[in-house]
């Protein structure tokens, strides 16, 4: 039974050159798991948002959406929010009450339901999710994943027919992010609940969906099961911008070749794939950037820091040291203190035991540049192009000079179409690129990145890519805090793994990936006994031969 139906809907937002959407159509079943994903850019939160209606965005719109047969314009205030759940990108933004348990019982309460129905109601939901545990925790004190978890319960106290979620995984690290979708499928599989997902990370998303939907530019392109739309993106020639967002296993698939009948989009599927082929001998170790260069461009030594005197050591004696020419990227759970670690190094945290260290240079110490987790902290004009042109007076580049710099920066992130919008309307990938830019016209010498793939499409990942590497060249020390272990793998000199406080390792990512079980990449936990040192799709499918033609088994 259809549930959702959207007719020929197209929408443009206020003053600009192109429709959000133009003529979308499709509908969604009862009980059904969509996920709905497509480029940084392409309207997939525009179109999320206007299903909820209490969320659409100011504009022009044409086309209906329709809820049980009912036109949206029609439901009553009440029908509208308690029937269609909205789980947001970044859990601080939904999250309106000071403790849990007062969270989850919010929206029932909004609804005028009688206590003892919201009672029951909040004890089954935090029973049947796990909350119990912190159930009456202050909400300031939550993990990322304990937020966005609570986040979903509240909104499930409410019983919608309907679950939309935007990018719900972006801020979660690899393991939380894991076991949200994990409890999404439970959902689905479960709870009959039909679940509308956008989200860029599809490593599992994508072999938990019943239908796969494909935005590019507004546009509806593909709506097909998962192993159709990974085939016929895998087959398109040239290569389609979204292969390099395909789960591990398909793009493995699209690099070997392969034959099989079913592209695989899963760990298991993409290890069965690999039983065709021999393996070369193992891939050289990558070097260590680090051990070639000489002094340290910055150094934590024995780092103590705690946030206030009766709160517990965030950073616990942590040993770090970055140099000249290296990209080095910090991995862990939320709520370990990767952010402060960045903070304490651009000098807006300092620590209480412990030394931190900025190499001395001709015109002082080295520049550092910090790239938030929330780019929009960055902003303080109303168009990009002016946000620039004011950091520019600020550092005292000539008036003449501006324009000319502004223009250079937008080209090397892509950004020309963006300059004349207002950063609060841009999408999250394109906030984190015209931020970036913003950053690098201090020419920094340690340039500090907290999660900056977030939102950010496939095609951006790789542009991304691309720049740090320039900038790498020309002697840039780059320290990226990451949940994003396949970006890690293919950019990184050295990745380091922060738990309870201390640096715990720190390795190529040959080395790092491969020596963990849990936090690698798909790519390797697929060819781990094939080719144990591959840890990207790129290594796997460069190491594998049909079987009978490869000179030694890996």
């Amino acid at each position: 039974m259809e549930i959702l139906r959207i007719e020929n809907l197209s929408f443009t937002y206020p003053l600009a050159e192109r429709s959000a959407l133009e003529s979308v159509s499709f509908s969604v079943r009862q009980g059904e798991f969509v996920v709905l994903c497509g480029g940084t850019g392409c309207g997939k939160t525009t179109l999320l948002r206007l299903i909820k209606r209490e969320l659409a965005p100011h504009g022009t719109r044409t086309g209906n959406v329709f809820l049980h047969d009912a036109p949206m314009d029609t439901l009553d205030a009440r029908a509208s929010a308690a029937e269609i759940g909205f789980v947001m990108q970044n859990p601080e933004n939904q999250i309106v009450t000071d403790k849990v348990w007062h969270e989850l019982a919010f929206g029932a309460e909004s609804l005028g339901l009688p206590t003892q129905v919201i009672r029951r109601r909040v004890a089954e939901t935090a029973s049947w999710l796990g909350i119990e545990g912190w159930f009456r925790q202050d909400t300031d004190t939550l993990s990322g994943g304990q937020k966005q978890l609570l986040n979903l319960a509240s909104v499930l106290v409410m019983q919608p027919k309907i679950l939309l979620l935007d990018e719900p995984t972006a801020q979660l690290d690899p393991i939380a992010a894991t076991e949200f979708l994990n409890t999404l499928a439970r959902l689905n599989r479960e709870m009959g609940m039909t679940i509308l997902l956008v989200e860029h990370r599809l490593e599992e998303a994508f072999a938990l969906a019943d239908r796969v939907l494909l935005l590019e530019k507004g546009r509806l392109i593909m709506d097909a099961a998962p192993h159709a739309v990974a085939e016929a993106l895998c087959k398109t020639s040239p290569p389609h911008p979204m292969c390099e967002a395909l789960p591990s296993a398909a793009r493995i698939y699209r690099l070997l070749g392969a034959k099989k009948e079913r592209c695989p989009i899963s760990v298991r599927e993409g290890r069965e794939l690999l039983q065709d082929y021999s393996f070369s001998a193992p891939l050289p170790k990558a070097p260590d950037a680090a051990l070639k260069s000489g002094t340290a461009l910055a150094e934590l030594r024995e780092v103590w820091f705690r946030y206030a005197r009766d709160l517990p050591d965030v950073l616990r004696g942590l040993t770090l040291q970055l140099y000249a020419g290296e990209i080095c990227c910090v991995l862990g759970g939320n709520g370990v203190g990767k952010t402060t670690l960045l903070n304490l190094l651009a000098g807006t945290d300092k620590p209480y035991r412990g030394k931190v260290r900025l190499a001395k240079k001709e015109s002082g110490y080295a520049k550092t540049a910090l790239l938030p987790q929330d780019p929009l902290l960055l902003f303080t004009e109303d168009t990009v192009r002016a946000d620039l042109l004011s950091l520019l007076q600020i550092v005292g580049v000539p008036k003449n000079e501006r324009e000319a710099r502004v223009a250079a920066a937008a080209q090397e992130l892509h950004i020309e179409t963006l300059l004349d919008r207002h950063p609060f309307d841009l999408s999250g990938g394109e906030q984190q690129k015209c931020a970036l830019s913003k950053v690098l016209l201090t020419n920094p010498d340690l340039l500090l990145l907290d999660e900056p793939t977030k939102g950010m499409d496939a095609a951006c990942k790789q542009g991304l890519k691309v720049l740090l590497r320039t900038l790498r060249e020309k002697g840039l020390c780059i320290l990226i805090v990451t949940h994003d272990a396949e970006f890690a793998a293919e950019t990184a000199d050295r990745c380091a793994l922060l738990f309870d406080g201390e640096i715990l390792s720190a390795a190529p990512p040959h080395d790092f990936f491969s020596e963990n079980y849990f936090y690698t990449t798909a790519a390797n936990r697929i060819a781990r006994g094939f080719c144990e040192h591959a840890v990207t799709c790129e290594a796997v499918a460069a190491a594998a031969k049909p079987r009978g033609k490869a000179d030694a088994p890996c």
